[in-house]
């Protein structure tokens, strides 16, 4: 017994070694599809400036909560797709602080955890603190006296920390990201936005294994961690099925048939260096009793 247990602390002794000198591997990862909330740094409405509570720290808030799901906007790890996010009403405070983002007076500045906080903390090691990763929302448009112009659809790109994804739907943490309004100026992707309007906000979320982007001319090249069909994969698959197609009836036209004509009587068929009645060169059809 004194043997099983000295064994045990020894045991455990080597796992605490182990989580000292690599305190990451005791820390939790995003699964699939795991929610990741969106908070943003609270500002004045009347300048523009952050906020910050009796100790000097920024105050932040929580994303203002989606008419599709009641709850504030969220990402789930590693999921693309579209994503819509309608803010029912855009009061009289939110839509100058709109004013300022739009006229980049001050930025939209949000923020997402790096991985979800432990619930299990080793003995003796400091308290994790949490990390986040800086989520800019560059919203973009044009000012009017009265009203605004937004573009509303938004591409979001995510990318997790380098690491080996086994499966396309492994799990990480998160490593950058980046949000922008697409064609603001172009009318018909833009939102016209007056105070007590909704603020419908269209999200294009992509996620990245790597904090590298794809390259279409270079040595890098993969789809994402869900992956992706791209016009050029489409070409050529289409461009090797028609060649497949050709070379298959080039075979069968040029080996195949003439070995069965070959092997195989044609009835009355015989070039006769005549044709029907007598009229033309040509194959003609002779009777055979």
């Amino acid at each position: 017994m004194a043997r099983i247990s000295f064994a045990i602390l020894a045991g455990l002794g080597m796992l605490q070694a182990a989580a000292a000198s690599k305190p990451e591997d005791s820390l939790p990862s995003y699964h699939y599809g795991a929610p990741i909330h969106v908070e943003c740094l609270d500002r004045s409405s009347e300048t523009g400036e952050h906020i910050a509570d009796e100790k000097d720290q920024l105050q932040w808030i929580p994303f203002p909560a989606c008419n599709e799901t009641g709850r504030p906007l969220e990402f789930g790890y590693g999921h693309e797709g579209e994503l819509n996010c309608t803010i029912p009403f855009i009061d009289d405070p939110t839509y100058h602080l709109l004013e300022f983002y739009v006229h980049n007076d001050a930025p939209m500045t949000c923020r997402l955890p790096v991985r979800p906080a432990p619930q299990v903390h080793v003995v003796g090691q400091k308290p994790y603190v949490q990390e986040y990763i800086p989520l800019v929302f560059a919203l973009a448009g044009t000012l009017q006296l009265s009203h605004l112009h937004i573009g509303t659809h938004m591409n979001v790109l995510l990318h997790a920390r380098p690491k080996r994804h086994i499966q396309p739907k492994d799990s990480g943490v998160l490593d950058s990201g980046v949000a922008y309004s697409t064609s603001p100026l172009d009318p018909k992707s833009s939102t016209r936005l007056v105070i007590g309007d909704a603020l419908p906000l269209r999200l294009s979320v992509r996620w990245f294994p790597t904090p590298a982007l794809p390259k279409t001319e270079g040595l890098v090249e993969w789809q994402g961690m869900g992956g992706h069909i791209y016009a050029s994969t489409v070409f050529y698959s289409l461009v090797s099925f028609l060649a497949g197609i050709v070379a298959s009836g080039a075979y069968f036209l040029g080996v195949v048939l003439p070995r069965r004509l070959k092997g195989r009587g044609l009835g009355g068929a015989t070039p006769l260096g005549f044709g029907v009645n007598g009229v033309g060169n040509g194959w003609g059809y002779k009777r055979m009793d």
